[in-house]
């Protein structure tokens, strides 16, 4: 099925996986202080091969888009019994989230550098936001690569603090970051993640060619016979669909916000 859900930029609901989103899309970089010591600039490392993808779009032969679902500047696998579910920022569509039974990942692709790869700045980031609120955060090397696995607070309906695990991954790819947040069981037991993963891993960007600023997110949009349902409304004509049958129709998703 396909879902909607806003992007905010305050904490509501402590307990959705999204709450806690790193500072990509954002321009966080200040201007160096004119002092006689500057500050050292961090050197980020080329991107790294991908032999296992995610792909940018000019190294998929034949046409990309087949078995994968057509978001504009993403290209998402299509798998039997998932949940699609796109969020938006203002008017523009900027992830989509893969659900299946009880895991998710959250895909958002965003410009990069052209010879610098960001994953491992953003990684810092990430532990950095996640530190500050009271969580716990690993790195590790997992089956995408250096990957974080979070412990976050959330609050409980008891007013009471628990804990949620998320796996924060990413890939560097030529002028773009594909970024994966995996919730549920996928990040509870991670051995368990293998078909998010190569969920992940199949994901096609097209960037384009025009001027992005690093770390702007890749627009996506809306396939073009999806149909947008409103959160808890259940259709009967969702066999006519290409989206029917493991894909569904579109719904309102929960709302998530960002924690810069």
């Amino acid at each position: 099925m396909f879902g909607r859900r806003k992007k905010n930029s305050s904490v509501k609901d402590g307990g959705e996986t999204e709450q806690v989103v790193d500072g990509v899309g954002t321009d966080e970089e200040q201007d160096a202080d004119e002092t006689d010591v500057a500050e050292p600039r961090r050197v980020n490392l080329p991107p790294a091969p991908r032999p296992d993808g995610p792909w940018d779009v000019s190294e998929v032969p034949g046409n990309p888009a087949d078995g994968r679902v057509d978001l504009g500047g993403m290209l998402v696998p299509g798998v039997e019994g998932m949940e699609l579910r796109v969020e938006v920022a203002g008017d523009a569509i900027v992830a989509a989230t893969v659900v299946l039974r009880d895991s998710a990942v959250q895909l958002q692709a965003f410009a990069a550098p052209k010879k610098e790869g960001i994953w491992g700045e953003v990684r810092e980031e990430i532990a950095t936001g996640i530190t500050q609120q009271g969580g716990v955060v690993d790195v590790v090397e997992g089956p995408l690569g250096w990957e974080l696995r979070a412990q976050v607070p959330v609050p409980l309906p008891d007013g009471q603090t628990g804990a949620q695990l998320v796996r924060f991954v990413g890939v560097d790819g030529p002028r773009w970051f594909l970024r994966g947040v995996i919730s549920g069981q996928g990040a509870v037991r991670p051995e368990s993640a293998g078909l998010l993963e190569q969920i992940f891993r199949d994901t096609v960007i097209i960037r384009g060619e025009g001027p992005m600023a690093p770390r702007d997110p890749i627009v996506l949009k809306l396939p073009n016979d999806a149909q947008m349902v409103p959160d808890g409304v259940q259709t009967e004509d969702a066999e006519g669909s290409r989206f029917s049958g493991g894909m569904g129709q579109l719904e309102r998703g929960p709302e998530i916000t960002e924690v810069r």
